[in-house]
């Protein structure tokens, strides 16, 4: 259930969230999760993103998800980083309000289906834009990748939501 708040207090907790979002974007680019897998991240940010989601709502949640890959794309990937952000991004983000909102899913399905649907997408803008779709054989790789960090992100979430709730 969303959190019923002002909007200064939402505006004031929406930037606080983009900036955490974005420190754990930049932890990720300072110390790799998996060195040597092109494309595998473990996702930190979205541990602020399935927090917000759930706590906060659709809204906020692609709000703070939207301007965290800005930033981040601008500040440390460039332009194609940026690109292949916002199209993973994106549409994991899509995907895991249709799972969310089904009812049918844990957080952590949610996350992992997230997990999923980023690489795919990401995947996808990458084969575009090289035009090989040779690249499909990595995806058996970007979907272990995506099934094992989705797992790990949610689970982190449940248990980040679970503290908060005891400090609220």
């Amino acid at each position: 259930m969303p959190l019923r708040i002002d909007r200064t207090k939402r505006l004031t907790l929406d930037a606080f969230l983009v900036t955490l979002a974005l420190i754990f974007s930049y932890v990720e680019v300072l110390l790799p999760f998996f060195p040597g897998l092109p494309g595998v991240k473990l996702g930190l940010a979205n541990l602020v993103v399935l927090i917000a989601l759930y706590r906060l709502g659709a809204k906020d949640a692609f709000l703070i998800n939207l301007v965290r890959i800005l930033l981040a794309g601008l500040l440390f990937a460039g332009a194609y980083g940026l690109l292949y952000s916002l199209a993973g991004g994106i549409f994991s983000f899509l995907v895991m309000v249709v799972l969310k909102n089904t009812g049918h899913f844990s957080v952590p399905g949610v996350s992992m289906a997230g997990g999923v649907a980023h690489n795919l997408a990401q995947l996808a803008v990458a084969m575009l834009m090289v035009q090989n779709v040779n690249l499909l054989f990595y995806y058996p790789v970007l979907v272990l990748s995506g099934i094992v960090t989705g797992i790990l992100i949610g689970i982190g979430a449940v248990l980040l939501s679970k503290y908060l709730h005891r400090l609220s």
